[in-house]
């Protein structure tokens, strides 16, 4: 049997440097928040577990319709580490492993989660991550045995002591797209411009 993660949305920061809930901000007439859910739907995974903090109730209603599980992180305002302990909390036994993606690498598709997935299917008990130019990060594969070492982690840098720890066999997949994320207006402004040119 093949191996399927469940992906895990992370969207629960307060967008300090965007100055307001970004993931409601849209392009065209969907919403960061429910493109990011929408591509982490597509991919063979077992489900999706949307993460949400800051501005909770607003942006559950993005999610309407959408067959995805939510998790309220009260304790977001501690770090992105602790949106990945609420994540990974509930998941059943029968999970092998979670695919984490971050709600403002709007950049990243499907294709791009299709080939983390089939180099993780190929090597489950393996770290996959992507690779964009100097930076490893996610979307990223943790297999459940990382799952006790993520339930330790605090701060705001997630997974990436996993990534950097010699014990932990780490696969990287260069995806060019995770490279860009929006944290500010002039990022949104840029995405939007590069959609309508490309």
């Amino acid at each position: 049997m093949i191996p399927r993660p469940r992906v895990v949305l992370l969207a629960a920061g307060g967008s300090r440097r965007f100055g307001g809930p970004k993931l409601l901000a849209r392009r065209g007439d969907e919403s960061l928040l429910r493109r990011a859910a929408r591509v982490g739907l597509s991919c063979r995974s077992a489900g999706c577990t949307v993460v949400l903090g800051a501005s909770a109730i607003r942006l559950e209603r993005e999610l309407k319709g959408l067959a995805v599980d939510i998790v309220v992180n009260r304790a977001w305002r501690t770090g992105l580490s602790s949106s990945l302990r609420a994540g990974i909390a509930g998941m059943p036994p029968s999970v092998p492993g979670v695919l984490v993606m971050l709600a403002d690498q709007v950049s990243v598709g499907p294709a791009d989660l299709e080939l983390l997935m089939t180099a993780w299917q190929h090597d489950p008990r393996s770290i996959v991550a992507a690779r964009a130019g100097a930076v490893l990060g996610p979307p990223v594969i943790l297999p459940r045995s990382t799952f006790r070492a993520v339930r330790r982690l605090r701060g705001d840098t997630g997974a990436k002591a996993l990534l950097s720890d010699p014990a932990c066999t780490v696969i990287e997949i260069g995806i060019t797209s995770a490279g860009f994320d929006v944290d500010t207006q002039a990022d949104l402004a840029r995405w939007r411009k590069d959609s309508v040119l490309s």
